[in-house]
């Protein structure tokens, strides 16, 4: 019997890839494409996913990550069977339908070890049934139909061979719909390929089929609109041996810009075993009348896996140090975030002190902003720069109350006087005596606004407390708005039964209108004049006046003595009303607002000063979320930490 004959096939960059008899094609040995990085990249490795499984991107910390994206049907998912030695789902339309997470560990393990971590869940497999596993958790992720999920699914793979590596797969691209996938499903892949390729800390693995253009390929237009340059693209380009015409100029004039460069792989065809599939590669490159002139450190699933570890390896070199930082700026702000927040009130002299003291601080800033115009605390915020604002509406008010004494003062001259002498001044005040009642409304409906804000303010870490003092700020608001407007009335109500007053402006005003008199009523009685231009008035129509020649004089006196005293009505409809505010105002903030708020806190509504002892659910809310984020940054820290000390180790 004849000995059987061995022969080795080896890559000069890597490790043994199979032994063969030659009489019995079967491979005796697997580990064909295991990175002799391994013992060093290993620690790192999981030191990263640990970091992921704390979740840390959600403290907006980016980890490092290879990330395969390719067109669909470019032999995206064949390379990465042929990286873990697994069968992975395949079939019509979207295989891969939610980013899978592959975590390839080499272990040299009698029995490859593999386990689906998906929804909290974990799930062990084996090689037979891993592809129905992957399908089974996916449905589950991204239901029964053909459409997808960003939810993503994690396989870990413990076998004896493969590299350490950690790839995340995404859905291929696919710009038309098929039966049962949503019309935007473009989109959606889009989406998540771009949310995962867009960090910098991502590497981008891009999958190219031979057999086309590599110019048109969608998944070249999504990672060249993230990383022009090209500095953190790979390409594998895929199905060598169904294109290998032009191959070489296309690897090589590199017209899409793949900073990282290109490897050239065939995949496992029909019922091939991996090794088997190894070895016709290897033949191909080295005996193919083209592809034998691709150089050979850019041809082969190993030389792949051996730059997939060593670009892997790079990343989290580079971005590493700025991992610890962020890990440690994010830390020290939430625990800052932390100190800020109320300590929890755990009796009632504890809720006491604290409820006098947000009174205080509610108080003084209403002063400040109220009564001594003092804007420090909003000083961006002009809506709460009352003494301002209260001058604007008491001006706006002003203005209003001119323009209705004064309104056509000139238009049918003299004709109410005339007509009705003895209610002219009657008629004048009660056309503007709905004025200061508006202009009341208007006045506290915008303090409302701002002692309700102020108190929200100070109370916002008081749940309980923010809940009373706004209900009391409202409830002596409206009191304190009803107050006013009673007084308005009462004003109103005096101006219309009362012609008196003993300001002096009243004489002056009106000596310098009545000296008018002999010329205006000269005017009105020569047939030439049209109009009159009275000083203090303006220009007057008087054409109409001249049958009512008898009583011109005494016309002419009353409007001027309705005008003069309109005028001191006006000004005291304004100086009455605003000092009345001032004092209401100085009323609420320094004695009415804090009795309105003890009151109602104390009332059985209010549930008295213990309920400041209930944390309000925002604050609750905000701690927690806070202690959990400290708790992974911390856990996150160590990790890191652990791993900086076994890279250290590695140079001793």
């Amino acid at each position: 019997m004849a000995t059987a004959k061995k022969t080795k096939i080896t890559n000069k960059n890597e490790s043994s890839l199979a032994v063969v008899h030659l009489e019995n094609p079967q491979p005796v040995s697997i580990a064909p494409i295991a990175s002799s990085y391994n013992e060093k990249i290993r620690p790192i490795l999981d030191a990263v996913e640990n970091l992921r499984r704390l979740n840390i991107a959600k403290e907006g910390i980016q980890l490092p990550s290879i990330v395969v994206v390719g067109d669909q049907s470019s032999g995206k998912s064949s390379v990465l069977e042929s990286l873990a030695g697994i069968s992975l789902p395949r079939g019509q339309g979207i295989c891969t339908r939610v980013p899978l997470v592959m975590r390839l560990q080499n272990h040299p393990l009698p029995d490859p070890e593999l386990v689906l971590e998906f929804n909290g869940k974990t799930v062990s497999t084996d090689e037979e049934n891993v592809s129905d596993a992957i399908n089974t958790a996916t449905d589950e992720l991204a239901g029964n139909a053909k459409g997808i999920s960003n939810t993503p699914l994690t396989l870990v793979v413990k076998k004896n061979g493969v590299p350490d590596l950690t790839m995340v797969d995404l859905p291929g691209i696919t710009r038309v719909p098929v039966h049962g996938q949503p019309e935007n499903i473009y989109d959606q892949i889009k989406d998540i390929i771009m949310e995962y390729i867009k960090p910098e800390e991502s590497i981008i693995l891009n999958v190219l089929s031979a057999t086309v253009d590599f110019t048109t390929c969608e998944s070249i237009r999504m990672s060249q609109t993230v990383d022009k340059t090209g500095l953190r693209t790979l390409a594998v380009v895929t199905k060598a041996d169904k294109s290998p015409e032009g191959l070489l100029e296309k690897v090589t004039a590199d017209d899409v810009n793949i900073g990282l460069g290109y490897v050239c792989v065939r995949n496992r065809i029909g019922d091939e075993s991996y090794e088997e599939a190894r070895m016709e590669e290897e033949r191909l490159f080295e005996s193919h009348p083209m592809l034998s002139k691709i150089d050979k450190s850019i041809v082969g699933v190993p030389v792949l896996a051996q730059r997939l570890v060593q670009v892997q390896g790079m990343i989290i070199s580079k971005t590493l140090p700025e991992i610890i930082k962020k890990i440690n700026e994010k830390l020290t702000y939430n625990l800052s975030e932390l100190d800020k927040l109320p300590v929890n009130l755990t009796s009632v002299a504890d809720a006491m002190s604290a409820f006098m003291h947000i009174i205080g601080l509610s108080k003084e800033s209403l002063r400040k902003i109220l009564l001594r115009g003092e804007f420090d605390e909003y000083p961006d915020e002009k809506n709460m720069h009352c003494t301002a604002r209260l001058v604007d509406l008491l001006d706006s008010y002003s203005n209003d109350l001119k323009s209705c004494f004064e309104k056509d003062i000139t238009k049918d001259f003299l004709m109410d006087e005339i007509m009705e002498l003895e209610e002219a001044k009657w008629i004048e005040v009660k056309a503007v005596s709905h004025m200061p009642i508006g202009f009341v409304h208007n006045v506290w409906s915008y303090l409302e606004t701002v002692v309700s804000s102020v108190l929200n303010r100070h109370c916002e870490n008081y749940y309980q407390l923010q809940v009373s003092t706004r209900r009391a700020g409202q409830s002596l608001i409206s009191k304190m708005k009803e107050s006013s407007i009673k007084h308005v009335l009462v004003v109103v109500e005096m101006e219309k039964l009362t012609d008196y007053t003993c300001n002096p402006e009243f004489i002056t005003d009106y000596k310098k209108l009545i000296v008018q008199q002999d010329d205006f009523v000269k005017a009105v009685l020569d047939p030439k004049s049209s109009n009159v231009n009275l000083e203090g008035v303006g220009k007057i129509d008087v054409g109409h006046l001249r049958q009512y020649s008898s009583v011109l004089n005494q016309a002419f006196d009353l409007k001027v003595r309705m005008i003069t005293y309109g005028r001191i009505v006006q000004k005291r409809l304004i100086d009455s009303i605003a000092m009345h505010l001032m004092l209401s105002i100085n009323n609420l903030v320094n004695k009415d607002l804090e009795k309105e708020i003890i009151h109602d806190l104390m009332s059985p509504r209010g549930g008295g000063i213990e309920r400041l002892l209930d944390e309000s659910p925002s604050i609750a809310g905000k701690r927690d979320k806070l202690n959990r984020s400290v708790k992974v940054l911390r856990e996150s820290k160590e990790t890191v930490g652990n791993l900086m000390d076994k890279i250290g180790s590695y140079g001793d």
